[in-house]
């Protein structure tokens, strides 16, 4: 593009080693530039025009300096607000999840006195279940009726609470850092996520970055600490059970971090990895192209030497970790599931009573309900890559019909 004067989006910058991490907290779109791309953005924000920008860089380095090439970097990255006045086409920012919720409403979410009080209430949990073991609940607790559709409705509705409190701790974190955040459903494999999105967190500082990445699983081990001393002070009851159950279950699915988990997060920016998913990605597909004997350029030729080395140990575990979860699907949560739906069936055609039928209904209900939402979901994200791979693979089986 040929440019005189560029006008840039609001930005928030901070710098990382060797570069700047550029981006609009509203929108989630970051970059990373280098020293001299962060002077150019600096001399646009002056009000620079692209000439000026090229001569003052010639100046300083000595040497000839593509701004022009750099200005379209930047439209693409969508950090541009307008060129020589015309303004740049942009989609508009997603709206937030409860917008009228303000960064001084939950600035108390940051305060280290609050995270100190947490640590507390779950430490007090861990020495509770250590001492007194009877506390901790076990499966059977789980099936606290005799009816099957009760169990499920409550393991329901306790699930998607303490997802949406957990969801609810990332917003309200993030929030009071001024990144806005929005809440969704996603997909991680076979399972049906909540997810917040909070791209914006990364032109915070690191003790932020870190906080909003870990409020949700710290909000469940609190939660789980307050049903073990609960059960320790008056007694067992289904309801702390439930909770404390489903808590654990959701604190163990974080280490799942080849699925992209909190941990994952945490993970990816401790050891300084800029995309470690994508990354190892497409390392994984470089190493099965070349095993295929396919000509292929290795993708973590770019990635410092260190920056490298995480990412083939986490390929490794994406890799192993994939196939583990396919693995089970196929070999317990598919055939658990039709078992399920066959025995509802079988209810609902020859009912012994109204109770089972209705149980029968309930059971039809919810499982169906949780795969339409799941296949939902999925194909919003994936559909667009399914169609065009679909295309190729047509194109490929039939190549005259591609010729015009």
């Amino acid at each position: 593009m040929t440019a005189t004067r560029v006008i840039l989006h609001d930005l928030g910058v901070r710098r990382d080693r060797a570069e700047w991490i550029v981006g609009r907290v509203e929108t989630g779109d970051v970059i990373a530039v280098p020293e001299q791309g962060m002077r150019v953005i600096r001399l646009f924000q002056e009000g620079a025009t692209v000439p000026e920008v090229e001569r003052r860089l010639g100046a300083e380095t000595g040497t000839r300096i593509n701004v022009g090439g750099f200005v379209d970097g930047l439209v693409r990255a969508g950090l541009v607000a307008a060129v020589d006045g015309h303004p740049v086409p942009a989609p508009a920012p997603p709206p937030p999840t409860f917008p009228r919720l303000l960064p001084r409403h939950v600035r108390w979410t940051l305060d280290p006195v609050l995270h100190a009080a947490l640590a507390a209430v779950i430490l007090a949990g861990v020495v509770v279940a250590l001492l007194r073991p009877g506390v901790m609940p076990g499966w059977r607790d789980l099936l606290w009726s005799d009816h099957g559709t009760l169990v499920l409705l409550g393991q329901t509705a306790a699930g998607w609470l303490l997802i949406l409190l957990h969801e609810l701790a990332h917003l309200c974190t993030a929030r009071a850092a001024g990144v806005p955040g929005r809440i969704r459903f996603g997909t991680r494999l076979q399972f049906l996520t909540a997810q917040t999105e909070v791209s914006g967190i990364w032109l915070a500082e690191r003790r932020v970055r870190l906080t909003v990445y870990l409020s949700g699983m710290a909000l469940d081990a609190a939660l789980c600490a307050v049903c073990l001393l609960l059960t320790a002070t008056t007694g067992p009851h289904p309801a702390l059970s439930v909770v404390a159950l489903t808590a654990l279950v959701m604190l163990s699915a974080q280490f799942l971090v080849f699925m992209r988990t909190d941990l994952y997060f945490v993970l990816q920016d401790v050891t300084g990895c800029r995309n470690l998913y994508g990354d190892s990605v497409a390392y994984a597909a470089h190493v099965c192209r070349r095993v295929l004997l396919r000509r292929s350029a290795d993708p973590l030729a770019r990635l410092p030497r260190a920056e490298g080395r995480w990412v083939r140990a986490y390929t490794a575990l994406l890799v192993a970790g994939t196939a583990l979860c396919l693995w089970l699907a196929a070999a317990v949560t598919v055939p658990a599931t039709l078992g399920l739906l066959a025995g509802a069936v079988r209810a609902l055609l020859d009912p012994p009573g109204w109770v089972a039928a209705a149980d029968g209904v309930v059971t039809v209900l919810v499982v169906t309900g949780f795969h339409v939402l799941w296949a939902t979901t999925w194909w919003r994200r994936h559909g667009p890559k399914a169609r065009r791979a679909a295309g190729l693979l047509r194109r490929n089986r039939d190549p005259e019909r591609g010729v015009r």
